[in-house]
């Protein structure tokens, strides 16, 4: 006997507490239905969640915890300049920057170094297409739900394409005909899908089903349009399983290809929404109520506060020409996407490869399910940071670096030796 996965729907919501329920999920002759609370008023910080029953099968939700897939996963990368944070020593503790954004860094979660990491690589990014005629592509996602480091002693359960956040980034070529096939991983609490925005056709291919956990399925699609575009877990609340992490882009090539840059790199922004305050300790829970008020408590670039800063910094060379595929997970917020320190050469907005770039951009505007591609020649070295310059959001998390390695290039940035007033506007004394 196998029965699908039907729904998730939020079944009554009074005196800030929420229930959202995944209904009939069978596996063999038992059907069980999972049932997750979530209570304001009781906030769980500084400790492992108590257990939460499952419907007619006794198991607590640590339980349900163990032997989740995608567990290894790349190890934390240790920061190269020192540390500046404040003590995060009491249960739901509020921490408060003692640092401004341009000497801060994110540590690696001390009290949990091998803590699961699901950050995505920002350089995992597949090469160029070469070949010059359509062919059939082959996609594989897996949906993996797993608890993994979210920031400084706290822990979070990701909802994850493949085991990471962004889910992996996607390449093919305008005419492809795209097969996908999803696995929803039986360690899974409730069902899930995909909705590729390249797809034309009903739901983006979310309307074709909603496998449960152990459950798959498949569905094909002809890219039409080249351009870059976000993929997200559709299944109802959406709005929860994009927060929790199930989103990703998926670039369409147009048939001349791109042009040659030396590096390439792969970045989302995305909130999650947990009942604790920002800085809590221990596992958090997130937070329907704050999600549906649009109260995000952390901000974050590629799945984690620290991903681009402590884990994966982006890196590059002097004299480079770097590429961004920049996305909005959402689900709520939108970006002002800048590096501080750096200009546009060229900005693709919307992601559209069809239309002119404009040319030395500031920053570009990105929405939740919307996406843009940057270029620009790296000219000095140095620390350059990325930001949505709504810059409150980087004291929640939102912040990433670029390094650059290579010579000083003195004619185009460099400090002067002497003071105002030592000289005439004219260079004579």
């Amino acid at each position: 006997m196998a029965c699908g996965l039907v729904d998730q729907k939020q079944i009554w919501k009074s005196d800030h507490r929420v229930s959202y329920r995944s209904t009939k999920v069978c596996k063999g002759d038992k059907q069980m239905t999972r049932q997750k609370n979530h209570d304001a008023n009781s906030p769980e910080a500084g400790a492992d969640e108590a257990p939460q029953q499952a419907q007619g099968q006794g198991l607590s939700r640590r339980n349900l915890l163990v032997g989740s897939a995608g567990a290894t996963l790349g190890s934390m990368v240790g920061a190269s300049a020192a540390v500046a944070q404040s003590d995060q020593s009491g249960a739901g503790s509020h921490m408060r920057p003692t640092a401004s954004l341009g000497n801060r860094i994110y540590s690696a979660n001390p009290t949990h170094p091998g803590m699961t990491d699901i950050s995505e690589n920002p350089a995992n990014v597949p090469p160029p297409i070469t070949r010059t005629e359509p062919a059939t592509v082959r996609i594989q996602l897996e949906t993996i739900e797993i608890e993994a480091h979210l920031d400084t002693n706290s822990r979070f359960r990701f909802w994850t394409f493949n085991g990471t956040v962004p889910g992996p980034f996607q390449r093919v070529r305008v005419g492809d005909t795209v097969e996908v096939y999803l696995k929803n991983n039986e360690d899974s609490w409730f069902a899930h899908n995909v909705d590729f925005h390249a797809v034309t056709g009903p739901g983006g291919g979310a309307s074709l089903g909603a496998p449960g956990p152990g459950e798959s399925y498949s569905f094909k699609f002809k890219a039409l349009n080249p351009g870059l575009y976000v993929y997200h877990c559709a299944v109802a609340p959406v709005a929860l399983h994009i927060a929790n992490g199930m989103y990703g882009l998926i670039l369409v090539e147009p048939e001349e290809g791109l042009t040659s840059v030396d590096r390439e790199f792969y970045v989302m922004q995305g909130e999650i929404y947990t009942e604790e305050p920002f800085g809590s300790v221990g596992v958090l829970t997130e937070s329907y109520d704050k999600l549906i008020d649009e109260r995000a408590e952390y901000l974050v670039f590629n799945g984690h506060v620290g991903a681009l800063t402590d884990h994966y910094p982006l890196q590059a060379k002097v004299g480079e020409t770097v590429r961004i595929y920049f996305g909005v997970g959402g689900p709520n917020y939108t970006s002002a996407f800048h590096v501080i320190g750096e200009i546009f050469d060229k900005a693709y907005l919307h992601g559209s490869l069809v239309t002119p770039p404009l040319e030395s951009v500031q920053t570009i505007v990105v929405p939740p399910g919307g996406s843009g591609i940057v270029e620009f020649k790296c000219e000095v070295p140095g620390r350059f940071v990325l930001v949505d310059h709504a810059l409150s959001r980087a004291e929640r998390g939102l912040a990433g670096y670029l390094i650059v390695e290579g010579e000083e290039n003195p004619d185009i940035f460099s400090s002067l030796d002497e003071a105002p007033g030592a000289a005439s506007p004219d260079g004579q004394e």
